[in-house]
């Protein structure tokens, strides 16, 4: 079965975003950035966006966890 989600398409373009508590996710581009949430990379390809939240994240408190 092949998955239809826009999260595991490569390629579309997608954004970094980032909360105020600091959260990052992957966000497709062609969807309006959520209120609460801020592109910090991006538009650029799906690989690139998850690099840079690999490596601007930091591990969740474990109350949030």
């Amino acid at each position: 079965m092949t998955s239809t989600s826009p999260f595991d398409n490569e390629n579309l373009s997608f954004r970094a975003l980032v909360n105020d508590h600091g959260q990052h996710c992957l966000w497709p581009d062609f969807v309006p950035v959520p209120a609460g949430w801020r592109t910090v990379h991006g538009p650029a390809g799906r690989a690139a966006c998850l690099r840079h939240i690999a490596s601007h994240s930091q591990p969740a408190p474990e109350a949030v966890a």
